[in-house]
């Protein structure tokens, strides 16, 4: 059952039941899965405009939780970005010789020329 307000058929009831499933298969209890999909479908209801009221918390964060990827705590896999998105962030940046790059490489390459575009 979707949050409040997230109408049946609707993207934010498919993304819903998608992220509840995607929950349950790691394990996750059924109420833990319903309460994860139910924050995430309203954070990012908030982040595009679809709610009344949003928190900051909800709209202060660039990325929307599909983008984040690999950014979480508390897990054993590897912290950050994959090398295909800072390949992407590196591309939409002008970075030249971006595709002979390794995933340390295009960090450095992209926090490089960020530090260089704020000065």
């Amino acid at each position: 059952m979707p949050p409040a307000g997230v109408k049946k058929g609707t993207k934010r009831a498919r993304q819903y039941e998608h992220i509840k499933d995607s929950q349950l298969e790691q394990g996750a209890s059924e109420s833990k899965a319903e309460e994860v999909a139910a924050r995430t479908v309203n954070k990012e209801k908030a982040r595009h405009g679809e709610s009344q009221t949003a928190s900051r918390s909800s709209t202060e964060d660039p990325k929307s939780s599909g983008q984040r990827g690999g950014e979480r705590s508390g897990t054993a896999k590897p912290k950050g970005r994959t090398r295909d998105q800072l390949y992407n962030e590196a591309k939409d940046m002008g970075i030249e010789g971006r595709s002979s790059m390794n995933k340390d490489q295009l960090t450095r390459a992209i926090a490089g020329k960020k530090s260089a575009r704020s000065r």
